[in-house]
C-alpha cells in the first residue's frame, strides 16, 4: 500500500522528467544527453513549501547556465496537470524549485490512515524476497548479557520492519555447539558436578567461573541423581555436555522470549558437521584453487579476495576451524534460498566480516548479498556511575536482570535509540522513570492520552461518524497541520528505515509524533470543541493513535492505554 505522499512525490518527478524532455531546446540540452540524478524531498523548513528538488541545481553545468536560469525554464515547460495536488511552485535559493500543495491533500492523508487502520504504512518494495536475519546466536555457555540484548532488539526490529516492506523473512539463531568453548563449557561443568558431592574439584582457569554453571550442574544431579558418578568419565562429560547445551539454549530462549524475540530457525554447528557440508565447503575451495597447504595446515588464500590476510581451514590436527564452518553455514543459507543474509556481530567481529565474504565469493556467490551490521558496545548508567557487575551473579548484567528493573518496553526502545554503529550508553535511572525525560513514557504517554479521550467519548455514548462525513477542512491551526504532516511521513519513514536496516529512524520518528501531538492536545479542545471540529479533531487523534501503535509494534513495544 502506498502513501498519498509517496504518490505525490512521484507524480511531481514524472512532471519534472516531462517538464525538461520539453525544454530541452530552450536549455540546449542535447537529446541524447543523460538527465542526472535529482531528488524530491521534503524541505526541513516550512517555508520552503511541501516538496523541494535540486533538478535545476544538477544541470547547471551540462546546460552551462546558472542554475536558477535553469528552474525558470523547467517551470514554464511544468505540467500541473500531471500532478493536480500542486497548487504553486517557485525558485529559492541557488535554484531550488519549492513545490506547495493544495491543503486537501492533508485531510486525505487522514482519511487513508482511517480507512487502512493498522495496515497504513505497510510495502511490497520488498517483493517477497527471502531474506535471513540472524542475530545474537550467543554461545551456547552461559547468560545473555548486555551487548546480547542490544543485538536482539536490533535484529527483532530490523526483521519486522523488513517484513512490513514486503520482504520474507526469516529470524535465525546459530548455535555455537561444537569447538573449544564446548570444551571448556564440558569441563566447567564437570568440575561443578564433582563439586556438588564433595569433591574438591575446581573449575579450569579458563572455564566459565558463572553461578549459573553451578545451577545447570545441580538441574542435571535433580535429573539423573547419582547415576553418572558410577560410569567412565568420557559418558559422564558427553551427558553433561548435551544436557548443558540443551539447559543453556533452554534459558537463553527463555530470556529472548521475555524480551519478545522469538526465532524461525534455531540452526546448529553441531548438525552442520555431521552433514559433511564443512568438508564439502572445504572440497570446493580446494577445486577452485582457493586453498593451499602450509605448516601441516589447510590455508585459503583470503588476501586474494580482498581480506588482509589468508585463513586456516583444517587445522593441522585435522579439525576443521570455526572459520570454514562459517563459510558453510552461509552457503547452507544460500542454499535454502535466501538472497539478503543479514547478520547482527558485536564489534569484536568486525575483523571476519571480510574474510567471510572472501570465502562466499571464492565459492561463486555474490558477497554483496552478505551485509553484516557490526553493533557497538553497551555502557550501563546508574547514579551517573558506570556499572559493570551483576548483583546476582558477580559477573556481568544479564538480560534477565535488566528487564527486572526496566521492563521490556524501555529496554527495547533505549537499544534502538542509536544507530548501532554508535556506542550505546544505557541509563537505568532514565529508564526507570515515570516523567517525561524518559523517551518512551513520553511516546507512550501520547498513546495513553488519546486513550483517554476514546474513553470520555464513550461515556458521552457518543461514536465517531463515517470518516468521508467528517469535516476535516476545519483542521486549519498550525499544531493541526504539522501533526497530519508527520503522519503523513510515516510509510517512507518505515520503508527508510527497513533498507537502510536503521531502526532508531523510526524511534527518531516516533518521538517527534509524540512531540506533535502532545503539542496540539496541550492547546486543543478535542472533546467539547465547536459541532463539527470535535469530530475532525477526533479524527486526527485516532490516525494518530492508529500510528503510534503501528511504529511502536515495529518496534516491540507496546502501546498503552492507561499510564
Amino acid at each position: 500500500m502506498g502513501s498519498l505522499k509517496s504518490e505525490i512525490r512521484t507524480a511531481i518527478s514524472h512532471a519534472l522528467h516531462g517538464a525538461l524532455d520539453a525544454a530541452r531546446t530552450a536549455l540546449e540540452l542535447p537529446t541524447e544527453a543523460k538527465i542526472p540524478e535529482f531528488v524530491v524531498s521534503s524541505p526541513r523548513e516550512e517555508q520552503f513549501g511541501d516538496f523541494s528538488t535540486n533538478l535545476a541545481m544538477q544541470l547547471a553545468k551540462p546546460t552551462r547556465r546558472p542554475p536558477r536560469d535553469v528552474a525558470a525554464v523547467i517551470l514554464q515547460h511544468f505540467d500541473y496537470q500531471r500532478c493536480s495536488w500542486v497548487e504553486k511552485a517557485d525558485i529559492a535559493g541557488p535554484g531550488f524549485i519549492n513545490f506547495y500543495l493544495r491543503a486537501g491533500w492533508l485531510n486525505e492523508t487522514l482519511r487513508q490512515i482511517v480507512k487502512e487502520g493498522e495496515e497504513y504504512g505497510r510495502s511490497t518494495i520488498g517483493g517477497r524476497q527471502k531474506v535471513n536475519v540472524e542475530f545474537v546466536s550467543a554461545n551456547p555457555t552461559g547468560l545473555l548479557h548486555m551487548g546480547n540484548a542490544r543485538g536482539a532488539a536490533l535484529g527483532d526490529s530490523i526483521a519486522a520492519l523488513l517484513n512490513y516492506c514486503g520482504f520474507t523473512v526469516t529470524r535465525e539463531f546459530f548455535i555455537n555447539d561444537t569447538g573449544h568453548q564446548i570444551d571448556r563449557l564440558a569441563a566447567s561443568l564437570e568440575a561443578r558436578y564433582r563439586q556438588e558431592f564433595g569433591e574438591d574439584t575446581p573449575v579450569p582457569e579458563d572455564g566459565y567461573q558463572g553461578a549459573d554453571i553451578a545451577d545447570t550442574a545441580r538441574r542435571f544431579i535433580a535429573q539423573t541423581g547419582e547415576t553418572y558418578r558410577r560410569v567412565p568419565g568420557p559418558e559422564r562429560i558427553k551427558a553433561l555436555t548435551d544436557f548443558g547445551i540443551a539447559d543453556k539454549i533452554a534459558h537463553i530462549s527463555k530470556s529472548l522470549g521475555s524480551f519478545g524475540i522469538f526465532y524461525d530457525v534455531w540452526f546448529s554447528e553441531s548438525a552442520l558437521h555431521a552433514s559433511g557440508a564443512v568438508q564439502k565447503v572445504v572440497e570446493n575451495l580446494i577445486r577452485a584453487g582457493a586453498t593451499y597447504q602450509s605448516e601441516g595446515a589447510l590455508w585459503f588464500r583470503a588476501s586474494r579476495y580482498g581480506a588482509e590476510k589468508d585463513e586456516v581451514l583444517i587445522r593441522s590436527n585435522g579439525a576443521a576451524t570455526y572459520f570454514a564452518a562459517d563459510i558453510a553455514y552461509h552457503v547452507d543459507k544460500f542454499s535454502r534460498g535466501f538472497t539478503w543474509l543479514i547478520n547482527v556481530w558485536g564489534a569484536d567481529h568486525y575483523g571476519h566480516v571480510a574474510r567471510l565474504k572472501a570465502g562466499l565469493e571464492a565459492l561463486g556467490y555474490d558477497p554483496d548479498c552478505l551485509q553484516v551490521i557490526i553493533m557497538q558496545l553497551v555502557r550501563l548508567f546508574q547514579s551517573g556511575e558506570v556499572v559493570r557487575m551483576s548483583k546476582r551473579t558477580g559477573d556481568f548484567v544479564t538480560l534477565d536482570e535488566l528487564l527486572e528493573e526496566v521492563g521490556r518496553d524501555a529496554a527495547r526502545y533505549f537499544f534502538v535509540l542509536r544507530g548501532s554503529d554508535s556506542h550505546l550508553d544505557f541509563d537505568l535511572d532514565l529508564a526507570r522513570a515515570q516523567s517525561m525525560e524518559n523517551p518512551v513514557y513520553y511516546v507512550q504517554y501520547a498513546h495513553a492520552r488519546i486513550a483517554s479521550l476514546f474513553r470520555q467519548l464513550a461515556l458521552r455514548d457518543k461514536a465517531l461518524p463515517a470518516i468521508d462525513s467528517v469535516r476535516l477542512e476545519l483542521l486549519a491551526a498550525e499544531e493541526e497541520e504539522r501533526l497530519v504532516k508527520k503522519l503523513a511521513d510515516f510509510p517512507e519513514e518505515v520503508v527508510d528505515a527497513a533498507i537502510d536496516l536503521a531502526p532508531h529512524r523510526l524511534t527518531g520518528y516516533v518521538h517527534e509524533l509524540a512531540g506533535l501531538f502532545h503539542s496540539f492536545y496541550n492547546v486543543h479542545r478535542v472533546i467539547g470543541a465547536d459541532p463539527g471540529l470535535e469530530e475532525a479533531r477526533l479524527v486526527l487523534v485516532l490516525a494518530t493513535g492508529i500510528v503510534l501503535r503501528r511504529a511502536l509494534a515495529l518496534l516491540g513495544i507496546s502501546a498503552p492505554e492507561k499510564m
